[in-house]
């Protein structure tokens, strides 16, 4: 074992402050990982105010990790010390249920083992991303191919990254297909990217006028603000897939007139309070209201590859790690773009 700096928070009430946790001594099968850069997503604010329920205190958050590798077990065959590695939210799963054998370890059935805020199997606390280093089972370690100079910017790709690419590749986003992202956030910033990567004709949709300049810089083909009546009328039925990103309750029933025959409304934000879903959209044009969470472990390396390939990074906003309550803040407001990253070289 050893003692590690972190940044925690004490309780659902607390500022986030430094706190020492430690890390298990790498065994046969493990990756030890320095930690370079973590992300900061916004379902870390979530769970360090405990507005989910079932928080873990002290909690230590963060699970879009990149960093060095600094140590590996004897058993370990894909890393060595000095590669790249990134980790995200998950670090273990039961690995024997239908879904961990089918590579969907996100819905393992027996509950997957979460980066922070979660116990392994013996029911230790985890503590994440906000951290020097970290030590993580190899099965749920990814090879990061992207040049160093891009490691920040690959951090949200391990969570808003494949939280993404999991419904656009899962509902065949590409060539001859019309895609909408709704909201251009820290999700929304990475579906925009993404679709317009694999060809899809894409409209993004935005609250925000001071947005549009951004999502044609970001590959929109067109961008639709969603308060112009106008401007939606004009979209009707003609979506193969919509994304929506949107954490903030909102009219889904408009989407979903959006959709052609067979379409599909996909959901990975998590609004606050239930949505209210008309049948009449849904049944008349055989449409499908669905969701999606991150992707398994080959799926998120194969998004991390997917990524170097084409280049594509996060737009992000460094922070040290002592202003991290600060970026919670701006995160709330909405007030960042498009995803803060920590820069743990200030942590000791």
């Amino acid at each position: 074992m050893s003692n590690v700096p972190a940044y925690a928070a004490a309780t659902a009430k607390s500022r986030l402050a430094p706190f020492s946790i430690e890390r298990r001594a790498p065994g046969p099968k493990d990756v030890a990982i320095e930690i370079l850069y973590c992300g900061v997503c916004h379902s870390d604010v979530h769970q360090t105010r405990d507005e989910w329920g079932g928080a873990i205190f002290p909690m230590v958050p963060g699970h879009e990790i990149t960093g060095r590798v600094t140590a590996v077990g004897g058993q370990v065959t894909k890393f060595r010390p000095g590669d790249f590695a990134g980790v995200g939210v998950l670090v273990d799963s039961c690995r024997k249920c239908g879904n961990c054998r089918e590579g969907l370890e996100q819905f393992c059935d027996k509950e997957a083992v979460q980066t922070y805020n979660s116990r392994d199997k013996a029911g230790a606390v985890m503590y994440g991303g906000y951290s020097k280093s970290i030590v993580v089972d190899e099965a749920f370690v990814l090879k990061i191919r992207h040049p160093e100079a891009q490691l920040a910017g690959v951090a949200p790709l391990l969570c808003a990254g494949i939280t993404t690419y999991s419904p656009l590749r899962r509902w065949g986003a590409g060539p001859g297909k019309k895609v909408g992202v709704v909201g251009l956030g820290g999700l929304g910033h990475m579906g925009l990217k993404l679709a317009h990567a694999m060809g899809a004709e894409v409209v993004q949709f935005t609250t925000s006028k001071n947005k549009v300049e951004d999502a044609r810089r970001l590959g929109a083909d067109a961008v639709v603000l969603s308060s112009d009546a106008g401007a939606m009328q004009a979209q009707h039925r003609s979506f193969d897939f919509i994304l929506d990103t949107a954490a903030a309750n909102h009219d889904i029933n408009a989407l979903l007139g959006l959709l052609k025959r067979d379409g599909t409304l996909a959901l990975v934000g998590v609004p606050s309070t239930p949505y209210t879903v008309a049948a009449g959209p849904l049944i008349m044009g055989r449409r499908s209201l669905a969701g999606s969470a991150i992707g398994g472990l080959a799926e998120t390396q194969e998004m991390l590859d997917y990524c170097a390939a084409h280049k594509i990074v996060s737009d992000i906003e460094m922070t040290p790690i002592q202003a991290v309550n600060e970026a919670y803040e701006r995160v709330v407001r909405g007030d960042v773009k498009y995803r803060f990253v920590i820069d743990l070289a200030s942590l000791s």
